[in-house]
């Protein structure tokens, strides 16, 4: 897979769920899904997603290296889930070097207080 593919499936997915977000929120709010809670399905798919969660957040906390940039970041996966996870993934593509791999997304710490691309600092 390619950069521009992996940045396209992402944009795609981040577009995908902000749409889906938006149209849910206008036909009802979140905290109007009460009784919803009491079906177990429900419980083990919200359990399900949010185990996820946490499992790209432990990756996510690993690449960051600062106190800051890893609570801001868990905020934001908590909070918006495979939006922020998507934003995330878009934003280590944009900072790639250009002469790197794909797999370097996955392998290599960010440096501190950076968002330029490593070959350009």
């Amino acid at each position: 897979m390619n950069k521009v593919l992996l940045g396209s499936l992402t944009s795609a997915s981040f577009l995908l769920l902000l749409i889906f977000t938006v149209r849910a929120s206008l036909v009802r709010s979140v905290i109007a899904n009460g009784p919803l809670m009491r079906d177990v399905w429900f419980q083990v798919t919200l359990l399900d997603a949010y185990l996820s969660f946490f499992t790209v957040y432990v990756w996510i906390a690993w690449k960051e290296r600062t106190l800051l940039r890893r609570s801001v970041w868990f905020l934001l996966v908590i909070i918006f889930g495979n939006m922020a996870i998507s934003l995330y993934v878009l934003l280590q593509l944009v900072k790639l070097p250009r002469a790197s791999s794909l797999s370097d997304i996955l392998t290599k710490r960010n440096e501190p207080g950076k968002f330029t691309r490593r070959d350009e600092s």
